[in-house]
C-alpha cells in the first residue's frame, strides 16, 4: 500500500486535509460522467450510425450491458474497505479510460472480425458494461464513500457542497460533450474523455487521495484532541449480511431505487412522454433546468439540516415528492400536473444524492462501507437499467405510459407507508 506520508504528510497543512479530500470526491464523481446514462446517451446516434444498429439494439445493449454490472459493485465495494480509496480510485480511473478508449474502436474491431450485426451488437454490450461498471458504480461509489470517512458532524454540509459541482458539471456537460462531437468527432471526443479520466484524475488521485483521517495522524472533522469528550459516538459497524436483515436497509434501497426506475424511464423517454401528453418537443427538453433548480436547492437545504436531525423525515418527504411526481405524469397534459411532475421529481431527486449518501453510513457504520453500499447501488443499478423497458412495454401493449407509472404510484404508495411506520434508529448520535 502507498505511505499516507507520500507525496507530502497531510497532518501538516493549515487546514482540514478533508477538504481536499471533498475536492477530489467531486472531481472524481465528475470524471465518472463518461459511464453514467447521460454520457453515454451523448454517443448513442453516433455508434448506432457507427455499428449499423438500429435503436431497438442499442437499447438492448445498453440493458444488458447495464444489468450485468450491477451484479459486481457489491464485490467492487469490498474491495474498496479492503484496499481503501488510494488504491481503488487510481485504479478504477484507468478501468473506466480502457473501457472508454475500447468504446472508440468498437466499429474498428468490428470491422476486423468480419462487420457482422451479432458482432457489432456483443462489441458494444461489452463496452456499455465495462464503461458502466467502472463509471457509474466503482468510480461513482468509491468517490461518494470516501469523503464519508473524513466528516462526521459536517457530512451532510459536505455532501451538499459536492452535490452543487457535481449538478452544475453534469448540466453542462453534455453541451460541452455535443459541441466536441460537432467539432472534433465521436471518436476523438471519447478519447479526451478517456484521457480526463486515465491520466489527469489518476494523477491527482493518486497524490492527494488518503484512506481515512487516522491514517494520516489526524482525526475525523479535524477536531483537536481536547474536543474528543464533545463527542459521542454509538455506532456497531454492521456487516452486508447483518445489513440486510435489517428492514430499514430494504426501505432504503427499495425507495432509492424506484426513484431511479422512474427518473431514468422519464429521462430516457421525456419527449415521447410529452407528446402523448399534447406537449411540445421543446416543452419535454426545457422540463431538465426548473427540475434541476429544485434538486439542487433542495439537496442543500436538506443536506444542511441532515446533520442537525434523523433522515427518517427526509426519505418520508422524498416518497411523498415521488408520488406527486407520479400524479403529475398521469396528468401531464394538464397544467398543474406538469408543475408536480417538476416538483415532485425534482425534490425527490435532491432527497435521492442525500439519502443515497448518508443512509448507510449513517445506520450501518463505516467498516463494511464500500460492500453494503455497493449491494445497494447494484440494486440502484438494475432499476435504473430495466426502468425504461417497463415504461416502453407499457405503452406497447396500453398505448400509454400512464399505465405503468400508476403501478408504480402503487409501489410508492405501499413504500411510504413501510417509510413512515417502521422504526428507524440511528446508532450515530452527535452531541
Amino acid at each position: 500500500m502507498i505511505s499516507a506520508n507520500w507525496p507530502f504528510q497531510p497532518n501538516h497543512f493549515p487546514f482540514y486535509y478533508g477538504w481536499v479530500v471533498l475536492g477530489v470526491s467531486t472531481l472524481g464523481i465528475l470524471c465518472s460522467f463518461p459511464g453514467q446514462t447521460i454520457g453515454l446517451a451523448v454517443f448513442t446516434d453516433s455508434l448506432m450510425e457507427a455499428l449499423d444498429l438500429n435503436r431497438t439494439e442499442i437499447s438492448l445493449a445498453y440493458l444488458i450491458g447495464t444489468v450485468g454490472s450491477s451484479f459486481l459493485l457489491s464485490r467492487a465495494g469490498r474491495y474498496f474497505d479492503i484496499w481503501g480509496a488510494r488504491v481503488m480510485l487510481p485504479t478504477t480511473s484507468i478501468l473506466l479510460a480502457i473501457s472508454i478508449i475500447f468504446v472508440s474502436f468498437v466499429d474498428k474491431i468490428n470491422s476486423i472480425l468480419g462487420a457482422s450485426s451479432l458482432v457489432s451488437f456483443g462489441l458494444i454490450t461489452l463496452g456499455y458494461f465495462s464503461a458502466r461498471l467502472f463509471g457509474q458504480g466503482v468510480l461513482t461509489n468509491c468517490s461518494r464513500n470516501v469523503l464519508l470517512l473524513w466528516f462526521e458532524r459536517k457530512r451532510g454540509l459536505v455532501v451538499g457542497i459536492r452535490m452543487l459541482f457535481v449538478t452544475f458539471g453534469f448540466s453542462i456537460a453534455p453541451m460541452l460533450i455535443g459541441g466536441s462531437i460537432a467539432v472534433w468527432g465521436w471518436r476523438e471526443t471519447l478519447w479526451i474523455s478517456a484521457g480526463l479520466s486515465g491520466i489527469c484524475f489518476f494523477l491527482l488521485s493518486i497524490l492527494f487521495v488518503r484512506d481515512t483521517p487516522e491514517s494520516c495522524g489526524l482525526k475525523m472533522d479535524g477536531i483537536e484532541s481536547s474536543d474528543c469528550d464533545e463527542i459521542t459516538q454509538v455506532a456497531t459497524c454492521k456487516t452486508l449480511k447483518q445489513a440486510k436483515n435489517s428492514p430499514v436497509f430494504w426501505i432504503y434501497s427499495f425507495s432509492l431505487s424506484m426513484s431511479a426506475l422512474f427518473g431514468t424511464a422519464l429521462v430516457f423517454h421525456v419527449i415521447s412522454i410529452f407528446n402523448e401528453a399534447g406537449r411540445e418537443t421543446s416543452e419535454a427538453l426545457g422540463y431538465f433546468f426548473p427540475a434541476a433548480i429544485f434538486a439542487t436547492s433542495t439537496n442543500f437545504l436538506a443536506s444542511y439540516m441532515s446533520d442537525r436531525i434523523p433522515l427518517k423525515p427526509f426519505l418520508v418527504i422524498m416518497v411523498t415528492a415521488m408520488c406527486l411526481g407520479a400524479i403529475g405524469f398521469i396528468y401531464l397534459e394538464r397544467n398543474w400536473g406538469y408543475w408536480m411532475l417538476i416538483s415532485g421529481f425534482g425534490v425527490s431527486s435532491g432527497l435521492w444524492s442525500l439519502l443515497g449518501n448518508l443512509a448507510f453510513v449513517r445506520f450501518f457504520g463505516t467498516t463494511h462501507l464500500g460492500e453494503i453500499s455497493g449491494f445497494s447501488s447494484s440494486i440502484n443499478v438494475l432499476a435504473s437499467a430495466i426502468g425504461p423497458a417497463v415504461f416502453s412495454l407499457g405503452y406497447d401493449f396500453f398505448g400509454t405510459y400512464a399505465v405503468a407509472a400508476k403501478i408504480c404510484l402503487i409501489v410508492l404508495i405501499l413504500l411510504l407507508a413501510l417509510a413512515i411506520f417502521v422504526r428507524q434508529t440511528e446508532p450515530l448520535h452527535r452531541t
